[in-house]
């Protein structure tokens, strides 16, 4: 279970989401997502591929949206999360 955002979460957070246009979000405040799509376009057509491709952009995250919040700006940018299923 995720606790609230009053509790951050974001080291031993390991949920991302896909939305419908095939972005991937490793941040349910994210203000951006990886294109997928591109990724299979490009060729990456295998299990293998995406599974590298996955585990490059999990890997290369570097969210923490619930440990940074009080320093964001209210203006700042995201991704609401009803958008990508959060």
């Amino acid at each position: 279970m995720i606790a609230s955002v009053t509790q951050p979460f974001c080291r031993d957070c390991t949920r991302a989401r896909l939305s419908t246009d095939g972005k991937l979000y490793t941040c349910l405040f994210a203000g951006a997502g990886h294109d997928l799509r591109v990724l299979l376009r490009q060729g990456a057509s295998n299990d293998d591929d995406l599974r590298a491709a996955l585990t490059r952009i999990w890997r290369g995250r570097v969210d923490r949206y619930s440990e940074l919040r009080a320093a964001l700006s209210p203006t700042t940018d995201r991704i609401e999360m009803s958008y990508i299923g959060g």
